[in-house]
């Protein structure tokens, strides 16, 4: 695909036709007034009956969010958060046609610390976020990042409920919303001094400066820009999962589209995520248990969404990220989009193809296998992929990792057995505790109440780790939940070694019995 035109020797041009001269091909009548892609014109109200009846069609082949339901928007001031909210507004609306009918709030994190930003630049970019949503009229909650160092270690403990056939439950919930409000459709406004007061409790001023720092010396101490923004992504989950149950809240609305999640896609493979694709990139993310994530903007193109927002004076706010004005090789997340945004102006259906492979990774026991995985990744909360056997392609890795560090060779190596650490991750200092300290590894030369933050970590966060110089600055509840996991877990290993002569083996003997005979 990518040799096109180097075959053609750039003689392989697509004809640049005006849409002023062509009809919309959804009704033959008017004249179009956009291309969403190569033989699709559509006017003004096709493309927004288009829009719309997408995301309702979303929401409602999925069935996911249960009428009178409470959900909270994650909002970023972005484009595609922010149609999310205007289509969930008109979708709520006085003359909408086949209303939705769930509680929405509306929660944005502000991020202006790991920035540098000011404190007065802050509070403006604030400003123009609360006056966004108070058109709304909808709950909301404005959090600055910094909360995240206060919340409470039960935020990494998935709480699994009781479901039953969802299409019954589903049909029983509508029945019951139907009786319940017979006339009175669900108006999801509060009063102003509500609103003010949601907003005011989260006021920058009253952020202690030391919170600041303690974020942003984290941050400091990750080398690379790629883990820097693998680790916001998953202090911005905790907070917003945090959030909604703190509020009440059942689902958690994300404005991911369909762009951003074929990006995602090839991102998370580089960076060993793999094993996790059918969840990052589903429609439901049920790995929280009693919080359920879903990505209803996740049919449409950032092309899509940009028309939709400029023709219909769709407000949004440009704040800028991490990655804003960095070099295309600056992480691995910007090199891929890069990559994909270029090849999709030449090629318009690079996108939907990566994102409709994506969906063939979706299985139907991706729940199930969520909910029953006893063991869980203390940052992503996914199934961990590195409990597997020798043979695997894991170990594999880690063997050549070993292999290939500097200044040992694998006969050193085996010659050294106290420079080996019982994770396998190499250790070649003089002062093996302080080292694995700084490298948050566990380690032989380590006590017992150290913590192995590794063994708790799927793989791509193990190279998030691997990439701080410290882990001292690690949120507090982090820390605490690493402890309780590793208290647990040497205790049911003292456990099991106590009543282990009385366990019997395969063939039906107890241990003692087969050391005797």
């Amino acid at each position: 695909m990518c040799q096109v035109d180097e075959e053609y020797n750039g003689l392989l041009e697509s004809p640049v036709a005006s849409s002023a001269t062509k009809k919309c091909n959804k009704c033959k009548e008017t004249t179009a007034a956009l291309v969403l892609k190569p033989g699709e014109s559509l006017c003004r109200g096709c493309f927004k009956e288009h829009f719309v009846h997408k995301f309702r069609a979303m929401l409602g082949k999925n069935r996911i969010i249960f009428p009178g339901e409470k959900v909270l928007l994650a909002v970023s001031g972005g484009s595609s958060s922010c149609a999310m909210l205007n289509q969930v507004q008109e979708g709520l609306g006085q003359n909408a046609h086949k209303k939705l009918r769930f509680k929405p709030g509306i929660v944005y994190i502000d991020e202006g610390c790991l920035l540098g930003q000011s404190t007065e630049k802050r509070q403006k970019t604030m400003a123009q976020i609360n006056s966004l949503f108070k058109m709304t009229g909808f709950p909301h909650h404005i959090i600055p990042l910094e909360m995240v160092l206060n919340l409470p270690p039960s935020v990494l403990e998935p709480v699994h409920l009781a479901t039953d056939d969802p299409a019954g439950s589903y049909k029983e919930a509508v029945d019951h919303f139907m009786q319940s409000s017979p006339v009175h459709s669900v108006d999801p406004r509060v009063d102003r001094s509500e609103l003010s007061a949601l907003t005011d409790a989260t006021n920058p001023q009253l952020i202690a400066e030391a919170q600041t720092q303690t974020l942003q010396e984290l941050f400091s101490r990750v080398k690379t820009l790629t883990a820097k923004e693998d680790l916001l992504h998953t202090l911005r989950r905790h907070l917003l999962v945090s959030t909604a149950r703190t509020e009440g809240y059942s689902k958690l609305m994300l404005g991911e589209n369909c762009t951003r999640l074929a990006v995602k896609l090839l991102a998370n493979i580089a960076l060993g995520r793999g094993a996790q694709l059918a969840v990052d990139t589903a429609f439901c993310d049920p790995r929280y248990g009693d919080i359920v994530a879903v990505k209803p903007m996740r049919d449409y193109t950032a092309k899509e969404i940009s028309l939709y927002n400029y023709m219909w004076n769709v407000p949004y706010v440009f704040i800028p990220s991490l990655e804003t004005k960095t070099a295309d090789k600056s992480s691995i997340q910007r090199l891929t989009e890069s990559f994909v945004v270029k090849l999709q102006v030449d090629f318009p259906s690079t996108v939907s193809t990566i994102y409709r492979t994506g969906e063939k990774l979706q299985t139907a026991s991706v729940t199930e296998d969520i909910e029953r995985a006893p063991l869980k990744c203390l940052f992503c909360m996914c199934t961990l992929d590195t409990a597997l056997g020798e043979t695997s392609a894991f170990q594999a890795t880690l063997i050549s990792e070993q292999l290939s560090n500097v200044g040992t060779t694998p006969m050193q190596a085996s010659l050294r057995p106290d420079t080996q650490t019982k994770c396998g991750a190499p250790c070649d200092q003089q002062d093996g505790e302080e080292h694995c300290q700084a490298q948050a590894v566990c380690c032989s030369h380590k006590g017992g109440d150290s913590m192995n933050l590794e063994s708790l970590l799927c793989y791509s966060c193990q190279q998030t780790v691997k990439d701080m110089t410290s882990v001292e600055f690690l949120p507090q509840y982090i820390m605490s939940e690493a402890q309780r996991r590793n208290r647990r877990s040497e205790k049911k290993s003292q456990i099991r070694h106590e009543i282990s002569e009385f366990l019997l083996t395969e063939d039906g003997d107890s241990p003692s019995i087969k050391a005797d005979s």
